[in-house]
């Protein structure tokens, strides 16, 4: 109790010392002082401006954008004013403006016993004559002299000017954003129009600016927000008197038309996320008028790129798949600085009315920023995530689970486990693939690569959904937090990430582990020269890399890609250069997404609509983000040097559905047991290098699972029923179905994708087997080029001086091995000419 009110009495002690320093400094020597350089309301037209902000691209060369580089204003008569502006003002800045003294005691009081609590000046309590004191004459600085200043100021006006006069001087005399100063600027800037023709709803949002004019601007991020700061307005105005109800309710329903910007700016998305950041550290009414250069991590080149491959892809979708938007981010995957960021096709463009069909909004908006502030559905491009995570657990790219229709939801009697998929209750749920088709026995790598959706639900349940998204999170997707929402539909897109997010994320499988932080600003200096902040990369390991190779290591696998992409796999494919890549398509065809990466440089790309409308699915409905990337990738790494993943560590494990293989038997002295069950017969989810679990009919999800594969195998495998899943005896002994040993195959020399401008390739492989090798061939292009045949022992260095004869534009490069007991393996490469 002593304790606060030693608090208290010390608040008390400094607004009693606060106010004497008022009646200090209001003496006639420092009135006089003041009081000279007070000007004329002629003279507010003439005063001097502050500096501008200047935003540089990553060279320091190429002028984004000027932050408020000139003052356009037109100072018009207090009669040529709408009394609706003047109400508007009034009612949100100092709804007892004609009854105040110059300043609101009260309001001095509250902010000081708040500037005190934070150490700082944090509120201002200011009238309109105060704010009008500030703008006219007084530096941006916040602190208490500033504020004494403007005290004694706006005393003085209110001795020189009537309430009209101040009011006519504020008006004309404050900035509302976009470098218009005073309402007649305002007017014609966001409405095209004089200040004297600008209606109530009109009136009531311009009031609403000066606040934060680059947080409330009307071309800005923050649409919603102003909106309802201007119905705030026409409530005060409503609660004041000022217009009636139903004047109020019809300038509420009005729908604004804002015009367009008028100014060179250029990455328009990206220099508002770099102006939204600094005004959120340094205070808008700072950087509108300290003159800093901010050099960005922007790459101006790529950035030229990137928006020219976003328009003509955007258009392309647009006759194909009535998809009218794209976006695009680039990331520098060893620094975390943000190259090039398109948020959508055409910052300045209108509404399109093509796309707008009776009883539908129209909601193409390009300035809105889908690269950052697009919540949308991922589809598959969630899915290495549940990879990683299974990989994680201990599960191996060779993992074999089974692509069949397959009823997830346990335990439910409307949800029969043999699937129905024209049952549409919502507790099921039974996923297609996106082409229709079930494969059958699949590895995990192939499911990965070819984005095969049932696999994954299962891989998601194998590794877990929490373990998933705390992944996801730790790799810095911010947005999947509402976890009473995700269910085992999360791979297939049953969450909202940003696409710039998910573009730092997969920059952590580029980085095999590694994490930096996301950056747009490389440098920020004064007009003196004096730096104010200048860019350090903050990184930190988030996953062993182990696990982030494996990952790559599958999206980099072309052959294994080809299945999903067939015909248009060119569009994947940069000789030169080894690419991953992730799509991903939501069920409805809403979004599309292109994540592809090099060890140095992430992209990602997003089609759709803005306003969520689904896109027509055609054939290749797949591929509306994928020519966007391509177009870009291509162009990117025209001119830049190979650079190669490194391979995982070789995974050797006993369990044979972990190997590979789907028939695994068991045997007695006499005879062999082959069995084919679902996953959880064999292997603990939890840790599935241990022992398999004892009562795996106990798994929720168990019977589900064994539905679907058991009636796979009766339709598939000839006389299934007698010869296979027979009662087990005790004492038999697992044995590998294909009695297959384990092959590590590793190619340094030449690697996937390597340019090879020589007639020669030098060839380098380790070879190492659990049982003797007895031959090894070298084939190219289908062709031997080389046999070997002898006892090699388990471990062999193989070398090759190739010189073909058969080059062509792609080629391959293939070593096949042979153990003792007529085991065969056989690794490839890509090479290009």
């Amino acid at each position: 109790m002593l304790k606060r009110f030693k608090k208290i009495t010390k608040k008390w002690a400094l607004a009693a010392l606060f106010s004497a320093l008022i009646a200090v400094a209001t003496t006639s020597v420092t009135l006089a002082i003041i009081l000279a350089d007070l000007p004329n309301p002629e003279q507010f037209e003439t005063r001097q401006i502050a500096q501008s902000t200047k935003i540089y691209d990553r060279d320091n060369k190429i002028l984004l954008y000027e932050i408020h580089g000139e003052e356009k204003r037109t100072t018009i008569p207090f009669e040529e004013i709408p009394s609706y502006v003047k109400r508007a003002a009034i009612a949100i800045e100092d709804s007892n403006f004609y009854n105040n003294p110059p300043f609101d005691f009260k309001a001095i009081i509250r902010a000081l016993l708040a500037n005190l609590a934070q150490g700082r000046i944090v509120q201002g309590g200011s009238t309109i004559t105060q704010q009008l004191a500030k703008n006219a004459f007084l530096s941006p600085e916040r602190t208490i002299i500033r504020k004494i200043k403007e005290l004694i100021v706006a005393f003085e006006l209110e001795k020189r000017y009537s309430k009209n006069q101040i009011l006519n001087l504020y008006l004309n005399q404050i900035p509302y954003g976009g470098n218009a100063y005073g309402i007649e600027a305002a007017a014609q800037t966001f409405f095209n129009k004089r200040a004297k023709d600008l209606n109530l709803a009109e009136s009531a949002l311009l009031a609403s600016l000066p606040r934060a004019t680059s947080y409330y601007s009307p071309w800005g991020n923050h649409i919603d927000e102003l909106l309802k700061r201007k119905d705030r307005v026409l409530e005060k105005m409503g609660e004041l008197g000022f217009i009636d109800t139903k004047e109020k309710e019809i300038a509420k329903k009005i729908k604004l038309e804002f015009s367009q910007p008028i100014t060179n700016i250029k990455a328009p998305h990206f220099v508002l996320g770099v102006q939204e950041y600094l005004n959120k550290k340094y205070g808008e009414e700072f950087i509108r008028t300290a003159g800093l250069n901010i050099q960005t991590t922007l790459d101006w080149n790529l950035q030229q790129t990137a928006e020219k491959a976003v328009k003509d892809g955007a258009e392309r979708n647009r006759e194909l798949y009535k998809g009218y938007n794209a976006a695009l981010v680039a990331q520098d995957a060893k620094t975390g600085q943000i190259l090039a960021l398109v948020g959508s096709k055409d910052y300045f463009s209108p509404p399109e009315p093509e796309n707008c069909q009776p009883g539908v909004n129209c909601h193409f908006e390009g300035n809105f920023n889908v690269a950052t502030q697009g919540l949308r559905q991922p589809g598959s491009a969630m899915k290495p995530f549940a990879y990683l995570t299974a990989f994680q657990k201990g599960f191996t790219p060779d993992t074999i689970v089974f692509d069949v229709p397959t009823e997830f939801a346990a335990n439910n009697e409307k949800c029969p486990l043999i699937v129905d998929f024209n049952n549409e209750e919502r507790d099921c749920f039974h996923p297609h693939n996106f082409d229709e088709q079930f494969r059958g026995p699949v590895k995990l790598r192939t499911a990965l690569a070819q984005s095969i959706n049932i696999p994954a639900v299962k891989t998601l349940y194998l590794a877990g959904i929490d373990n998933t998204l705390k992944n996801a999170q730790n790799l810095g997707i911010n947005t999947l937090t509402e976890r009473s929402r995700y269910g085992l539909s999360l791979v297939l897109g049953g969450g909202e990430v940003i696409l710039k997010e998910l573009v730092g994320a997969y920059s952590v499988f580029a980085q095999e582990g590694l994490k930096h932080e996301q950056i747009m600003i490389l440098k920020i200096t004064d007009s003196n020269g004096n730096t104010l902040e200048e860019y350090k990369d903050s990184s930190a390991p988030v996953i062993n890399s182990q696990y982030p190779r494996l990952i790559n290591d599958i999206l980099t696998d072309i052959d294994e890609r080809s299945g999903l992409f067939s015909s248009s796999l060119p569009l994947t494919v940069f000789p030169g250069h080894e690419v991953a890549l992730k799509t991903g398509t939501t069920n409805d065809y809403r979004d599309a997404w292109a994540l592809g990466y090099t060890p140095d440089l992430v992209v990602g790309v997003w089609a759709g609509n803005n306003d969520n409308s689904p896109m027509e699915r055609r054939g290749s409905s797949i591929l509306a983000a994928v020519p966007i990337w391509s177009d870009f990738l291509k162009e990117t790494l025209r001119d830049k040097q190979f650079t190669s993943f490194n391979k995982p560590d070789p995974i050797l494990s006993q369990s044979p559905i972990l190997r590979g293989e789907y028939i695994v038997n068991y045997k007695t002295v006499n005879q062999n047991y082959s069995q084919i069950h679902n996953i959880l017969y064999y292997l603990n989810k939890n840790n599935p290098q241990t022992t398999a679990p004892t009562n795996p009919e106990n798994d929720p999800q168990f019977s589900n699972w064994e539905t679907g594969v058991l009636r796979w195998a009766e339709q598939n495998i000839p006389n299934f029923t007698i010869a296979y899943n027979q009662p087990i005896p005790f004492g038999a002994q697992l044995e590998s179905a294909n009695a297959s040993p384990d092959f590590v195959i590793e190619i340094p020399s030449p690697k996937n994708g390597d340019y090879i401008k020589s007639t020669n390739i030098e060839i380098a492989a380790l070879i190492s087997s659990q049982t003797d090798i007895k031959n090894i061939q070298l084939i190219f292009n289908n062709e031997m080029m080389d046999q070997r045949e002898g006892s090699f022992g388990k471990t062999v260095n193989y070398q090759f001086n190739l010189i073909p004869k058969n080059w062509e534009l792609q080629n391959s490069l293939k070593i096949k091995i042979t153990d003792i007991a007529n085991n065969e393996k056989n690794k490839e490469v890509i090479v290009f000419r």
